[in-house]
């Protein structure tokens, strides 16, 4: 909650309501707010306050936002929604990737520090490519990482310092450790982020970050429940581009694991095709899952058309999800 502030009931009954769904979570807190607001003793942004922690993305700074994803390894954000990142950088917002450890398991030959400067700068590389603002790279090492407390702060420092009204993550089922604890890890923090006495000495930011979990595939024990849908068909080179940056992923080791190395081109162009087979499968499976939606948010014309899609859904963690909001704010037309 706020500093300064203490507990209600209002805001108890919000709390509560997030052991529910999402969408009784919300229902909750508008009731919460709603009772506030018409009580006619607090202004619309105080209500948001007392009920909430913070108020919406509405009632913030909307003409330059700060979007940060973070991802368990480099590439993984590149992986799972490179292209909205890309969007919101083309539409002036301050995006940053955070990567929770430093990428020195990932790969069959390569190890230790020779392979974390190589992601490193294959990150940055990335970065560039992407047009974004910065791309953070935590030191812990890949494999290894747990929700401890030491690994808490680095996270909480990192969000801090960089303030973001938007957390992209994982979910928190996962087929590898790392996305499992990345996630645990941003809901660890989306309380305490803005409580002073945890890491007294790193700057509280001024509102509550609202937080999405970016797309997967898995089903249980629950399947993604997006609110935002994005076309990114116009991206999906600059997408495919950041990507390859990623050599020692892309073309090394994720094709060793799947079994898939003897089939690697050497030819530059060939590969950006290698990898639109590799991965445009994904996004397209995303689109046609999720088909509509995207009809619901850009019409059948061209809802029907979209080959390639990412996917959101909202966290009950973290700051009040104002979602028509959001949805005008992930639209980019």
């Amino acid at each position: 909650m706020p500093t300064g502030t203490t507990d209600s009931p209002l805001r108890s009954r919000c709390r509560k309501a997030a052991g529910r769904p999402a969408s009784a979570y919300r229902q909750e807190g508008r009731r919460c707010f709603s009772t506030v607001f018409t009580a006619g003793k607090h202004t619309e942004n105080e209500a948001y306050e007392r009920v909430w922690g913070s108020a919406p993305l509405e009632r913030n700074k909307m003409s330059q936002l700060k979007i940060m994803f973070i991802g368990a390894h480099p590439d993984d954000i590149e992986v799972s929604c490179a292209g909205t990142a890309i969007k919101f950088a083309q539409k002036g917002h301050i995006v940053q990737i955070l990567s929770a450890t430093n990428g020195q398991s990932g790969h069959h030959e390569i190890m230790g520090q020779k392979l974390v400067d190589i992601r490193t700068k294959e990150a940055q590389e990335s970065q560039k490519r992407m047009g974004i603002h910065s791309y953070v790279i935590l030191d812990n090492n890949d494999a290894y990482l747990t929700a401890d407390i030491h690994s808490r702060e680095r996270m909480i420092k990192a969000i801090r310092d960089f303030a973001p009204n938007i957390i992209i993550t994982h979910r928190l089922n996962d087929y590898h450790p790392d996305h499992r604890i990345t996630a645990q890890l941003v809901q660890d923090c989306s309380y305490l982020v803005r409580v002073p006495n945890f890491l007294p000495g790193t700057p509280i930011p001024d509102v509550m970050p609202v937080i999405f979990y970016m797309n997967d595939h898995f089903m249980k024990p629950t399947p993604l429940d997006p609110e935002i849908v994005v076309d990114i068909d116009d991206v999906a080179d600059a997408k495919l581009n950041a990507l390859d940056a990623h050599t020692s992923q892309v073309y090394q080791w994720l094709p060793w694991i799947s079994g898939n190395l003897h089939k690697v081109p050497t030819d530059p162009k060939e590969r950006i095709e290698f990898l639109r087979n590799a991965f445009g499968t994904r996004w397209a499976n995303t689109a046609n899952r999720f088909r509509s939606k995207l009809i619901e948010k850009y019409g059948n014309e061209r809802g029907s058309k979209i080959k390639y899609a990412e996917a959101f859904e909202a966290s009950e963690y973290g700051g009040y999800h104002d979602i028509e909001v959001e949805k005008k704010l992930f639209t980019f037309d």
